[in-house]
């Protein structure tokens, strides 16, 4: 369970994160929400602050000695010592800093999208239901695979930027020292790299968003695929999503060819146009070598650092497009973790004992997409009677539950457990003395008796087992309550889940049990079964809340409670 934090979420374009801000070179919002990221980038500058100064370094010691070596026909090797470990020391120094940027950068990388995967999923838990639905996909999309589009950014994009910020002035700087036309071309021709990049940039703007979206729609299809296989295969229907999966795996991968398309081909421009400028630099130099228009040693310094100019920017615009992607997801991540307001509301203080405690829905009204639903529900939940909630679809049964645990809060009217509003409650006491199984329960990792036991001990087992039919299921797994499923385990159809989570309702001590069409995966038999046991525990004191509208369901109950919805 999860308390209720956040507002709706907003649409793409009024989003903090949103494709808007993915369109930046660099999110603030990274560097507030992971530490390591910070780090990392206190690293890069530094790294790159100390390859510029090697790189000038280098080119300055490898002008002087050439020039001396060629003017002056000074061959001794002596006479270079000096300059010439100066040059050793530079290139060292050089070599280790990019080993130490690369060893760095991956393990940065990794770091941060753990961290940012950790706020995302702290803040999907404590999102309402009603506003985690409608995203549910688009978070898994970004928990599983989006958001590691990052790792490129961190360890490519980035400290190519930094560098772009650092070596190209630098080196410029340098160059118009030694010599002033080099400096003249590098300045008019350096300009046409970045206009190429923002008029290659507004050709592919929108291709990494239609990519993600793409993925999770293909995601979100296949899981649930999955999850109605065995109904589908029952119905002899297999066969029938065939097409629109073929389909959606068709556009992910034009969506995906066209990205890559256009990255290469933007990459093949850049390097061109790169190196007819430093072919630009290289021919006047050498015309006025041989006319005798510059000293030989200035030529060669400015050759040497004419591509370090460039260099950087022929990395940004090559490294943008791969880090494109993690950049679209990171901006989903951002607007997922902006709802996470640090003023909700808190927590209640007040503890009850529920077992015997009557539970009251007065007036609530929750508001909807469409209008109000459930619209002024008002009904008693008595200890020791099966209470059912019925009425249309959509007219707000489910989110009455999710009232009733205090996954949401009523805009009017309030849900009160023995005189106490649910709001005013210690959430952690109140879900512990609950056992709530949703329409669409999930399972853990590990083992079935752990999955069992997620709401503490159990009684009376086998009844339970047999009473839902979960008896049939273990019989034919390897190592009944030893089975382990989940990630690496035996997966179990959503016929088994609800079973199994049904199990786990009956056989708790709980003294409230809150069952949303528990037997809608039931045959006849194991329906009435079921019933059977809930109206036991109802007998033994327990209280025992039922959504569902089937007839067997509502001639079980000691008492119906329409819900009504005012739907605009």
């Amino acid at each position: 369970m999860s308390t209720a934090v956040g507002d709706a979420p907003r649409p793409a374009d009024e989003r903090p994160g949103g494709e808007r801000g993915s369109r930046r070179p660099v999110d603030p919002r990274l560097w507030r929400y992971s530490a390591a990221a910070r780090g990392y980038l206190v690293l890069t500058v530094a790294l790159s602050i100390v390859n510029v100064a090697m790189v000038i370094v280098s080119a300055l010691m490898i002008g002087r000695v050439l020039g001396g070596v060629i003017v002056d026909d000074a061959t001794d090797v002596g006479r270079w010592s000096t300059e010439l470990v100066v040059l050793a020391t530079a290139v060292g120094v050089r070599v280790l800093g990019t080993w130490l940027q690369s060893r760095f950068a991956h393990r940065s990388a990794t770091r941060v999208v753990a961290e940012l995967k950790g706020e995302v999923l702290g803040v999907a838990t404590r999102l309402r239901p009603r506003e985690l639905d409608p995203r549910r996909d688009e978070i898994a999309t970004v928990l599983t695979r989006g958001i590691d589009g990052l790792v490129p950014y961190l360890t490519g994009y980035l400290p190519a930027l930094v560098l772009a910020a650092t070596l190209t002035p630098a080196t410029l700087a340098v160059i118009t020292f030694q010599d002033l036309t080099s400096a003249a071309i590098i300045f008019v021709t350096l300009p046409l790299i970045p206009i190429f990049m923002i008029l290659i940039g507004l050709l592919t703007k929108g291709k990494a968003a239609k990519t993600l979206t793409a993925m999770t729609t293909l995601s979100s299809q296949l899981l649930d695929l999955l999850a109605g296989l065995p109904t589908l295969r029952a119905l002899g229907r297999e066969q029938g999503p065939a097409t629109r999966v073929r389909e959606l795996g068709d556009a992910h991968r034009r969506t995906t060819m066209s990205a890559l398309r256009v990255a290469f081909l933007s990459s093949m421009v850049l390097e061109l146009l790169a190196t007819l400028c430093v072919a630009l630099v290289a021919v006047s130099i050498g015309l006025r070598l041989v006319y005798g228009g510059m000293e030989l040693e200035a030529g060669i310094v400015a050759l040497i650092l004419a591509p370090e100019v460039y260099l950087p920017l022929r990395m940004v615009g090559t490294q943008f497009h791969a880090a494109e992607d993690g950049m679209a997801a990171a901006s989903r991540a951002f607007a997922v973790i902006d709802t996470d307001r640090p003023d909700a509301a808190a927590d209640g203080a007040v503890l009850v004992d529920a077992a015997g405690a009557r539970i009251e829905f007065d007036g609530v009204d929750v508001p909807s997409r469409h209008g109000p639903a459930p619209r002024g529900l008002t009904g008693a939940l008595e200890p020791g009677a099966v209470t059912v909630l019925t009425g249309p679809n959509g007219s707000g049964k489910s989110t009455a539950v999710q009232a009733l645990l205090g996954l949401v809060e009523p805009e009017r009217g309030e849900v009160r457990v023995a005189g106490t509003a649910v709001s005013s409650l210690d959430r952690s006491a109140w879900w512990a003395q609950v056992a709530w199984l949703p329409q669409h329960p999930v399972l853990v990792p590990g083992t079935l008796d752990e999955n069992l036991r997620l709401i503490g001990e159990v009684v009376d087992l086998e009844q339970s087992c047999a009473a839902t039919g979960f008896d049939e299921v273990l019989a034919e797994l390897p190592d009944g309550w030893n089975t382990r499923v989940g990630s690496g385990g035996t997966g179990l159809s959503l016929g088994q889940r609800q079973r199994l989570a049904l199990t786990r309702v009956l056989a708790t001590r709980r003294p409230v049990l809150v069952l949303d069409e528990p037997t809608a995966h039931l045959d006849d038999a194991s329906e009435r079964t079921v019933l059977d046991s809930l109206r036991s525990l109802a007998a033994a004191g327990r209280t025992v809340v039922v959504v569902g509208h089937r007839p067997t369901v509502l001639a079980a109950a000691d008492r119906v409670i329409e819900v009504t919805a005012d739907v605009a």
